[in-house]
């Protein structure tokens, strides 16, 4: 009796492995590159050159104060010599101004740099998401999966190019 248990049960096991497999072999996968689409969009320049003229005046100001700071510290080592004690002393004050204004500007500005960055970039996946959705349904294909968690597939499975160039006509 018990045997026969083990040989159902065996044999219910193996159905379902077979069934499950044939279900497998119907699925269409493909995978994306999608760092490799996110770098070759047209977008991307773009949003850098977007962002550097937003942050122009800014990024401007803290290359003045890195100069004025620079002319300041030569100035010293420079003339210390002949400089006065209170010369010296109106210098390094200058120094410590200079070098005051630059951490009190530079860090807000990189983090609001970054956090536009950050959108951005979100907004491009967003379009890399809608894209690869596109081409998946035109194409049949069951799954997607990134190219980076794959560790090989033929190109025949590679929508990479299918879908960059759906997101290059996206703007």
């Amino acid at each position: 009796m018990k045997q026969l248990v083990k040989n159902a049960i065996a044999g219910a096991v193996l159905s379902t492995a077979l069934l499950s497999t044939s279900a497998m072999a119907e699925q269409k996968i493909a995978v994306v590159d999608v760092q490799g689409i996110f770098q070759s969009m047209p977008q991307v320049a773009e949003i850098q050159n977007t962002i550097q003229n937003e942050f122009k005046d800014r990024i401007e100001e803290l290359q003045q104060l890195q100069r004025d700071g620079q002319f300041y510290a030569e100035r010293l080592q420079r003339d210390a010599a002949t400089m006065s004690a209170e010369e010296k002393s109106e210098i390094e004050q200058k120094i410590i101004e200079v070098r005051t204004a630059l951490e009190q500007k530079a860090g807000p500005l990189q983090q609001e740099i970054q956090r536009r960055e950050g959108e951005e970039r979100n907004k491009l996946l967003g379009l890399i998401r809608m894209a690869i959705d596109t081409v998946a349904s035109t194409q049949d294909v069951d799954l997607v999966l990134n190219a980076g968690a794959v560790a090989f597939a033929k190109e025949e499975f590679d929508l990479s190019e299918a879908v960059l160039e759906q997101v290059s006509k996206t703007n």
